[in-house]
């Protein structure tokens, strides 16, 4: 007779469950009394849920206030959320839902896809959704396009309200610039500041430089409204703005589809209200000041809005600091007998402990240009066409091989997506298996995509240097050897300059080559 001993079920008192860190998120999308009272609410109630469960153990909560749903890089509490998963600190995310967590289908779906790869699911309360026991993102897919989908209505219906208040004049500015206050939805003139806006177009109808106006507020320690630096480009900006002359021009930017904010050059209407406030300038002093602008501005050449504007320099954006990567600025420096134009590092200029770069002169980046180019001239034949052979040896075929190849395979992936469609609803398959089937070949396909997509960077990117290259070597073939600078010829074939010290920079060519110069 078989001898059957029956083993006791283990106490619980003598098993220890290992807790799962859990971390709830939540947000409130204003800064508004009673949004933060909902926020308070939402704080204690995930404090006290996750408490209450044996094995989960409270890892923090996130939340951030006044803050859109629509990008998630502008909401720093949930960027902080994937950082401390990353450091696993974090196991399982719960959050009230997925308007909540975000209104944009993008960027939910990326955002959970990130934090399934750390292996931490999110739990969506409202809608009860585990997406570590989804088995396909459709669902998902759908409510979070629900979500956004409301942003946009609500969007569009703000819009339209704000455009209504606009057409009759009730539309309260929800910020001033320097110089006004905003009191009881009015702005009004505060005297202190309004004495230093009065300065800066005196100033500038007197011949000084934004640049100069804003060195002189700087060196006396006046503070701009945010308690922050002058700098030239914010004096342009209040040179230009209508409200010191008591007037409202409403609508200057917009969003579009994306909820991403652009400058209004005419894409949508726009509305002033004459004498909405106090001035601060006289329409005389103000239209002076425009007509001054626009003279120095056609004496350059530059016209507001263009790239030329943006760039008035041919080395403006194009320097960059070999030592903390940032773009110089170019500055007018004074001797006992002369001065000379330099281009200055921007980390540098702000703090000097953060980037020891030193300048360089401008005569002396365009002697080292037109000596770039003279020894590209002399020694093409040794250099440039060697260069450009290579990059045809480098052949693009290999790459279109492998994408063909590639496609190949994703055709293969769908006809299998489809057998497996065709097995479950045949019912020879269970669901279950059909799920995890399909959900493998989608992130398979996903990964062919994205290869596909790589590969065709890159033989774009060779393309354009074979191109690039042979225009340097019919230039070369054709060109005498500089004498002096030529602006033209820089634009036309120089990418950037990277900056390594004093004495020596490397022109980065367009065409992909990288030549190093000593100044």
């Amino acid at each position: 007779m078989k001898k059957v001993t029956e083993i006791k079920e283990a106490t619980s008192s003598k098993i220890k469950l290992k807790k799962i860190r859990v971390a709830a998120y939540c947000r409130v999308s204003t800064d508004s009394d009673a949004q933060l009272e909902s926020l308070e609410a939402q704080k204690n109630y995930y404090e006290n849920y996750i408490a209450s469960r044996d094995d989960w153990e409270f890892a923090g909560l996130y939340y951030d206030e006044g803050i859109t749903g629509t990008k998630k890089d502008k909401r720093p509490e949930l960027m902080r959320l994937v950082s401390d998963c990353k450091a696993g600190k974090v196991e399982f995310i719960i959050t009230k839902s997925i308007s909540r967590f975000s209104r944009n289908t993008t960027d939910c779906l990326e955002m959970v896809r990130k934090l399934l790869d750390l292996h931490v699911p999110i739990y969506f309360e409202k809608e009860n959704i585990n997406t570590g026991s989804m088995e396909s993102e459709l669902f998902l897919s759908i409510l979070s396009g629900m979500a956004e989908s409301e942003s946009v209505s609500i969007s569009e219906n703000i819009k339209w309200s704000i455009r209504k208040r606009f057409e009759n004049g009730t539309y309260k500015c929800g910020y001033t610039p320097y110089g006004y206050d905003l009191k009881g939805g009015r702005m009004v003139i505060n005297p202190e500041q309004a004495t230093v806006v009065k300065e800066i177009f005196a100033a500038l109808l007197s011949g000084k430089g934004t640049q100069e106006i804003a060195n002189d507020l700087n060196r006396r320690g006046i503070p701009t409204k945010r308690n922050r630096r002058w700098r030239a480009t914010t004096i342009r900006g209040m040179l230009s703005n209508e409200k010191y002359i008591g007037d409202c021009l409403f609508q200057k930017t917009y969003s579009d589809s994306q909820f991403v904010r652009h400058r209004n050059h005419g894409e949508q209407t726009q509305y002033i209200v004459r004498d909405h406030h106090e001035p601060i300038i006289s329409r005389k002093d103000f239209e002076a000041a425009q007509t001054l602008i626009r003279q120095r501005a056609s004496e350059k050449s530059m016209i507001k809005g263009t790239n030329k504007y943006q760039n008035r320099y041919a080395f403006s954006g194009k320097i960059i600091c070999g030592e903390c990567g940032n773009t110089f600025k170019r500055r007018i420096h004074s001797c006992t007998d002369h001065k000379y134009i330099a281009w200055c590092c921007s980390t540098h200029i702000e703090d000097k402990n953060k980037c020891r770069m030193l300048f360089v002169k401008d005569e002396a980046l365009k002697n080292a240009f037109a000596t770039m180019i003279n020894k590209l001239i002399f020694s093409r034949h040794q250099v440039l066409k060697p260069y450009l052979e290579a990059l045809k040896n480098t052949s693009t075929d290999d790459y279109l091989r492998r994408i063909q190849q590639i496609q190949t395979l994703l055709a293969q992936n769908a006809e299998k997506r489809e057998t497996l469609t065709r097995l479950m609803t045949q019912g020879i398959i269970d669901p279950v298996i059909f799920n995890q089937e399909t959900n493998n070949l989608l992130s398979q396909a996903d990964s062919y995509r994205d290869e596909i997509k790589n590969l065709k960077n890159t033989v774009s990117g060779d393309v354009t240097n074979i191109t690039e290259t042979a225009a340097v070597i019919q230039f070369t073939e054709k060109s005498a050897m500089l004498t002096d600078y030529d602006e033209d010829i820089f634009e036309k074939f120089v990418k950037r300059i990277i900056v390594n010290s004093r004495n020596e920079v490397c022109f980065e060519l367009k065409c992909g080559l990288k030549l190093r110069e000593r100044m």
